[in-house]
């Protein structure tokens, strides 16, 4: 008979668990020194070991030749019995399927008797969280004078719908998602035991469909096995599999828009759209792979909210388009001219000032920024305007009601003087960072923005600003 690799690789001792280290070392503290509370509320997302510890508690209460212990034997007809799930002292409740105050009242009839084969009586009460008001009740009143012979364990994925006084009652453990290296060690042991070869791209795919559940992973892991009888399990093929792009297809990807070759990247697209791979979601698992390298360092901060924002600033412009392929060539002409604009404004404006009683060599010559005056950028400031709109039509809504304030600090202020939604929107590093780079290209300086509202300016008419956003609106259409 076939056993799920879950159910055959599911940790027999506390070593075994992966993750959870300071919860499993008191436990394990509990049972070797004998501490135990009467009842324990395990609390977490789905598959992170919470009703595997509680099993590995009823092994370590109940082991014949190791008595109370954190390292059950393993070997005794009890520890055999927990193990296959037939261990007559070891009752495990589905809440969600028995949630009513009879399914409760039963328990507290039974929960009487003595333990037939063991030192206690466990009872493992999952979900706990789907009892009803009245079986939670029930439920209080055994909870504050248990027996001595029984140990509650109610596992939840959802501890809020659980009421204050139950869980004051409870010695209570938040269990977490597990890390990839934690979920990787796992899946690799278990290939390892298994003969068979897995990449560290179909590990790392298989943990994010997971979403760090263990129990997941080994259930995906069994998937991918399935349809790669015989085979080594590669990236590209486990992608295919699971319906998620593969990190080296997102990493070509991103040299192309680094290479800033339009053929490429439109030749990429074309391959991707016979592969039936839809593009739209393409573009998102592309986003949040650059938003994965920020975090990882590999990709600046500014670079990577440039892609991001471009390639959303697309999306969202353009989500009723039918045609997908034409939607991906948009979205990657925008991104490519946003890398291009980015590597223009890394351009360093300085001027050399130099002593008239010195002589010109390397020794004499000191960097100075520019300095430019508020009538400068006035002077610009329409020249601002026009570049701002052509790399994103919204700045033209947003700026309808703006103008240069003031320089103070090497900063620009720029003052609105009634649609505080535009303020705010502008202060957003998604339209504040791209703009602010124009402003320092066209000026030829270093200023930094900031903005402020000034109702008290006088201003011009709501009739102009309505105008601006009715033809900004039409410009859309």
């Amino acid at each position: 008979m076939h056993v799920t690799l879950y159910r055959k690789y599911r940790p027999k001792t506390f070593e075994e668990v992966a993750g959870e280290s300071d919860i499993i070392k008191t436990l394990k503290n509990s049972l070797d020194n004998n501490k135990l509370s009467h009842a324990y509320l395990f609390s977490g997302p789905r598959g992170v070991g919470k009703t595997t510890s509680a099993r590995l508690i009823a092994k370590g209460v109940n082991c014949l030749n190791n008595g109370i212990s954190s390292t059950p034997c393993n070997h005794c007809e009890n520890c055999q019995e927990i193990d296959k799930g037939s261990f007559i002292d070891l009752i495990e409740i589905d809440a969600a399927s028995n949630r009513g105050i009879d399914e409760i009242r039963e328990l507290k009839d039974k929960i009487n008797y003595r333990p037939s084969k063991g030192r206690k009586k466990i009872y493992i009460i999952d979900e706990v969280h789907m009892l009803t008001k009245e079986a939670f009740n029930a439920l209080l009143k055994t909870l504050e004078e248990p027996p001595e012979h029984v140990i509650f364990i109610l596992a939840t994925t959802e501890p809020d719908k659980i009421l204050p006084t139950i869980i004051s009652r409870c010695q209570r453990y938040d269990f977490k998602t597990l890390s990839y290296k934690e979920v990787s060690e796992k899946l690799s042991d278990i290939c390892e035991k298994e003969n068979i070869k897995i990449d560290n791209g179909s590990l790392e795919l298989i943990y994010e469909a997971s979403g760090g559940s263990m129990r997941d992973s080994i259930s995906i892991l069994e998937r991918v096995i399935i349809a790669n009888l015989n085979q080594d399990i590669i990236e590209s093929k486990t992608s295919e599999i699971l319906g998620v792009t593969s990190k080296e297809t997102l990493r070509e990807f991103y040299d192309i828009i680094k290479s800033k070759s339009l053929k490429n990247g439109v030749e990429f697209l074309e391959k991707l759209w016979i592969d039936s791979i839809d593009i739209e979601k393409y573009f998102k698992d592309f986003a949040k792979y650059i938003k994965d390298e920020v975090i990882s360092q590999r990709i600046s901060v500014e670079e990577g909210l440039k892609i991001i924002g471009g390639v959303y600033d697309s999306l969202n412009k353009f989500k009723y388009e039918e045609d997908k392929r034409l939607l991906g060539h948009v979205v990657l002409n925008n991104i490519i001219k946003l890398s291009e604009k980015s590597k223009e404004t890394e351009i360093v404006y300085k001027e050399v000032v130099v002593s008239p009683k010195e002589n010109i060599d390397e020794n004499s010559k000191t960097e100075k920024e520019i300095l430019i005056s508020i009538d400068e950028v006035k002077n610009k400031w329409n020249d601002i305007l026009k570049a701002a709109k052509d790399e994103k039509p919204t700045y033209k809504a947003f700026l309808s009601d703006a103008f240069p304030l003031k320089i103070e600090d090497n900063t620009l202020y720029i003052a609105f003087r009634e649609n505080e939604f535009s303020k705010e929107s502008m202060e957003s590093d998604y339209y504040n960072l791209p703009f602010q780079e124009i402003v320092q290209q066209i000026t030829k300086s270093k200023l930094k923005t900031a903005y402020i509202f000034k109702k008290e300016i006088k201003e011009k008419s709501k009739d102009n600003m309505t105008k601006n956003l009715v033809s900004y609106l039409e410009g859309l259409n």
